[in-house]
């Protein structure tokens, strides 16, 4: 059955895991002497985390975090709420943010601030995605997968109202 609200493919299956490859690569070795905390941030960075963890060759350690600034809402609101804090202490830490989408960037700018606060060695950032032209900050990315068009899109982690999270690829969503 087709789905109406699936509409342009803008990141395919392909392209997702050749590009993770990719950003693993250059994770190992800018990381070879220190290897880092991967920081999921929940729920949308999941499916990301876990392939970007499986071509990173180094020890890594995990931690998650789950931040609200959207609720059910496709856009963000602008007031981010910690819903699940790390279980890892940052002190002395490499810390390694690895995020689904990048819009506003506000977001980012609180969860660095307040990783910042708890001592780590350096916090950078993965980003899977990046959308064009919304950043309010300078988000400081490390690592970039993609920058796409400011359009709504889901698939690999990524929702509506909870929905289409597991779709292998990332479309457009047409409401």
């Amino acid at each position: 059955m087709e789905d109406p609200h699936l509409a342009r493919v803008v990141v395919s299956e392909d392209e997702l895991h050749a590009r993770i490859r990719e950003l693993g690569k250059e994770i190992t070795a800018d990381y070879a002497s220190a290897p880092p905390l991967l920081l999921g941030v929940l729920k949308g960075a999941f499916m990301f985390m876990a392939d970007l963890a499986r071509c990173i060759d180094l020890p890594v350690d995990f931690d998650f975090m789950a931040v609200s600034s959207y609720g059910s809402a496709t856009r963000s609101s602008g007031v981010v709420r910690i819903v699940k804090d790390l279980d890892a202490d940052l002190t002395g830490r490499h810390v390694l943010i690895v995020e689904d989408i990048i819009d506003s960037g506000l977001t980012l700018q609180y969860l660095r601030k307040n990783l910042l606060s708890r001592g780590p060695v350096s916090v950078e950032v993965c980003a899977l995605l990046v959308k064009d032209g919304l950043q309010k900050v300078d988000p400081q990315l490390r690592y970039v997968g993609f920058r796409i068009p400011p359009e709504f899109v889901i698939g690999y982690g990524l929702d509506v109202a909870e929905r289409y999270r597991n779709l292998p690829y990332i479309p457009q969503y047409q409401p």
